[in-house]
């Protein structure tokens, strides 16, 4: 769908650079690497590919402590091979959504080594900083997000500086009028550069609270989660204020056309729909990661899809998520089986789905040795690190997946020669050509891109609902479970198959007012006619 309303109607795709192809023989992915797959993108029909951070980092948490916000990082190439990539994607029509990293800079940024400089820097407010405890340890008790304290002292000036991630990501001060302007300069520069849009990193944590209050205690927290969970993060993020900021951010976005504002959001519901703001000026689209915890069952992702319908603000457009470069991949948390049931909800629910690359070749969790972890969070946390959701795209067989020609930064999928774009493609029964399918569907029928929601049965293992458009109807039925079961349609009406997530049965109708569904089977049905019409 034109203009606008693009980000309504399309798919979002992520790239994780590091690991979708290499061109310059480093094992590490690059600009030029992203363009010579462009064509699969296009391919694929997605609408839109999202990159994660690629400016200038010295890489402590891989791209995540930016040192430059106005420039590429070498290991991905230059500025002129970003504007080519931009160019390129735009001649096949696929946008292309940055990320901007706002709440942090690295420690290397010279705006930080202006600030640590000494107390009367005029950088220093650009930073957040406290005065020693009395017992001379960290100000509060807030907790890094990678584990231990989010305080460093900082001996040479006597004061600590706050870091909701690694300590070599100093948080900025969002209240300083002028660390406001600056970054609104940053999406301006990109704006500019030809972007369709941000993603933005961690968002809700942008204001903090400004009397520094303890956060409280977590009754409910269990030893082994990550340690951030032993407290409520009351006062260290989700701020009031914040809202102010963001919508500073989506005014800039306003002055450009049909570009799209996008908020990382780890929040309950209930806050995360705040983050639309009032009278929709926050974000186009909070994040919505809860099917990433949900429990994959019919009853818990049918409620889950009503609450977050029921909580939407009037206008507000839904985005779901599958998989990202932070958390375990799909097919590592419900099986391969169950991974294209997953194809189907994602790519039938209302709202924009984000699709990690390589979910569609169903990637799973690949095995790093210990001597292969590169994740910063695992080596402070073992048992929680992301490397495992971060590894190489894998395009063909042969050596290296066809992803480098030398081994990667971090390993393959043991599978490799089997579970690749090349080995996939041409399988009408491949998790690929689901993907595939599916999105052609979307483009196909409105109903499955902008049409409304009806929830229609859970039943046992299988859910069913209803997108509509116009007079168009379309069904989906989705079995949670592994053993074969029926699902019922209205006998006033002829239906059939548009979709099997097993592959076939396109155009078969019904079996005395049902369908039979096979042990991890979704179907895609539609509403041709009314029984007395056919």
């Amino acid at each position: 769908m034109a203009g606008e309303l693009w980000w309504k109607a399309g798919i979002v795709y992520q790239v994780y650079p590091r690991s979708f192809q290499d061109t310059d023989g480093d094992g590490v992915g690059d600009l030029k690497g992203i363009v010579a797959r462009l064509d699969y993108l296009a391919w694929l029909g997605v609408d839109a590919l999202w990159l994660s951070p690629v400016c200038r980092s010295p890489m402590a948490d891989y791209g995540y402590d930016v040192s430059d916000y106005r420039d590429i990082d070498p290991l991905f190439g230059t500025l002129a091979d970003f504007d080519a990539l931009v160019a390129e994607a735009h001649r096949r029509r696929l946008r292309v959504i940055m990320d901007f990293v706002p709440n942090h800079t690295s420690q290397e940024h010279p705006w930080f080594r202006e600030a640590r400089a000494s107390r009367h820097n005029p950088k220093r407010d650009w930073y957040i900083w406290r005065d020693p405890a009395p017992d001379g340890g960290p100000p509060n008790n807030w907790i890094s997000n990678f584990g231990g304290p989010a305080w460093t002292l900082d001996p040479a000036t006597g004061q600590y500086y706050y870091h909701a991630f690694l300590r070599e990501q100093p948080d900025l001060n969002w209240r300083n009028p002028a660390v406001r302007a600056a970054m609104l300069d940053v999406l301006r520069f990109w704006l500019d550069r030809g972007v369709d849009g941000f993603r933005v990193d961690v968002i809700w944590h942008l204001m903090k609270d400004e009397h520094f209050r303890d956060n409280p205690v977590n009754p409910d927290y269990v030893a082994g989660e990550p340690e951030i969970n032993s407290l409520v993060q009351l006062h260290s993020a989700d701020q009031p204020e914040v809202m102010h900021v963001i919508a500073e951010m989506r005014a800039v976005l306003e002055d450009y056309d049909a570009r799209v504002l996008i908020g990382e959001i780890y929040l309950p519901l209930e806050r995360l729909v705040a983050y639309y703001g009032v009278d929709l000026s926050g974000a186009h689209l909070p994040f919505n990661f809860q099917l990433l915890q949900t429990p994959w069952h019919a009853a818990a992702v049918a409620a889950l899809v009503a609450e977050y319908e029921a909580a939407l603000p009037e206008g507000g457009w839904p985005n779901w998520v599958l998989g990202n470069h932070d958390r375990p991949r799909i097919a590592a948390r419900v099986g391969d089986a169950q991974a294209r049931v997953a194809a189907v909800l994602l790519l039938t629910l209302r709202g924009t789905p984000t699709l990690y690359y390589g979910d569609e070749i169903g990637l799973g969790a690949v095995p790093i040795p210990p001597e292969r972890v590169r994740d910063p969070w695992e080596h402070n946390e073992p048992g929680l690190g992301r490397d495992p959701e971060r590894t190489p795209m894998q395009w063909a067989p042969g050596p290296h997946a066809g992803f480098s020609t030398v081994e990667p930064w971090l390993p393959l999928d043991p599978q490799a020669q089997t579970r690749n774009v090349e080995v996939l493609r041409d399988d009408p029964t491949s998790i690929l050509t689901l993907h595939r399918r599916l999105i052609a569907l979307r483009r196909e029928h409105p109903a499955l891109s902008v049409g409304a929601y009806r929830a229609v049965s859970v039943a046992g293992d299988v859910l069913v609902y209803e997108r509509r458009h116009g007079d168009e109807v379309v069904r989906v039925a989705l079995n949670f479970g592994h053993e074969a079961c029926f699902t019922d349609v209205p006998a006033e009406s002829a239906w059939e198959v548009l979709l099997s997530s097993a592959g076939g049965r396109r155009g078969e109708g019904p079996q005395d007012g049902h369908f039979a569904l096979a042990g991890d089977e979704a179907l895609v049905l539609i509403r041709r006619a009314p029984a007395a019409d056919a």
